[in-house]
């Protein structure tokens, strides 16, 4: 196992200059005045949108991508694209380095997160989950049936479901093993025949004059407070690159395991060759 991916091994603290600190109070407002404007248009659309297309959201979901994208135009980081997102029903996953990845992968193409139930009770972050329309689960295998319907429905009423498989966050320089036991969600009599799954790879590249090439991961312990104040002083900054696969079919897959493996190997064989380690 690398050092990097030790416990304890992380980044050491960046010093934040005087310079800094402006580009903290200024990224810092303007983030709070986009999110707050998404909230506020999210607020006001969403009932009427609720009554006439239910579960479906063709207005509000531009309202996420916008504010995402506006995000990294603000923070400076340069994103950008490797082919497409599947049009075709269904669900992506990705590997998964840090907070940053709900900005990353809602500024191509709307997606719908989904999450730890325990987030639902974080403060502020956990009313933006809901309100995004974040999907959140128990993981109680008594509880198997009511969410597999919660996806169907979700799933047929057009969302595209994102979740990571690896289970945690990692330092961006590898891949963890796929847990597959959500993708026996996607392999129903209902579903399996009906829906892709799209693998995508994220790619992040740290600041020219960053010391660790870690610099946009957030994993373990790490306290969000002091990640995001260094990412908000930053600069140059960095980049991130967001790979869509193939997208292949659940039906041809004989079992979850299966279709867990040949998702992990596509998602592994889109990072750069130093970060196809596997834990």
């Amino acid at each position: 196992m690398s050092p990097t991916w030790e416990a304890g091994t992380y980044p050491a603290p960046v010093r934040v200059g005087p310079m800094g600190w402006v580009r903290v109070v200024l990224r810092g407002l303007a983030l709070l005045s986009v999110l707050g404007a998404g909230v506020l248009a999210t607020l006001v659309l969403r009932p009427l949108e609720a009554r006439l297309h239910g579960l479906y959201r063709p207005w509000t979901q531009h309202i996420t991508v916008w504010v995402c994208r506006s995000a990294f135009v603000i923070l400076g980081i340069r994103h950008s694209i490797e082919g497409r997102p599947m049009t075709q029903p269904g669900a992506v996953v990705a590997n998964h380095s840090s907070w940053l990845d709900i900005f990353t992968l809602n500024a191509a193409k709307r997606l719908y997160f989904v999450s730890k139930s325990e987030v639902a009770g974080w403060p502020g972050i956990g009313f933006l989950a809901r309100l995004t329309g974040t999907v959140f689960i128990n993981r109680d295998p008594r509880e198997a049936r009511a969410q597999q319907q919660v996806f169907r429905d979700r799933l047929l009423a057009g969302h595209k479901l994102l979740f990571f498989p690896e289970g945690t966050s990692t330092d961006g320089l590898r891949v963890l093993p796929f847990k597959s036991t959500l993708f026996e969600a996607f392999r129903t009599e209902v579903l399996r025949d009906r829906l892709s799954l799209q693998p995508v790879s994220v790619i992040y590249t740290a600041p020219a004059r960053a010391q660790d090439a870690r610099f946009y991961g957030w994993w373990g312990d790490m306290d969000l407070a002091p990640h995001l104040l260094q990412v908000l002083a930053q600069s140059p900054q960095g980049a991130v690159r967001v790979v869509y696969h193939e997208p292949v079919r659940v039906a041809d897959f004989s079992d979850r395991k299966t279709l867990a493996r040949a998702l992990e190997a596509r998602v592994r064989a889109g990072m750069p060759a130093d970060r196809q380690l596997d834990g």
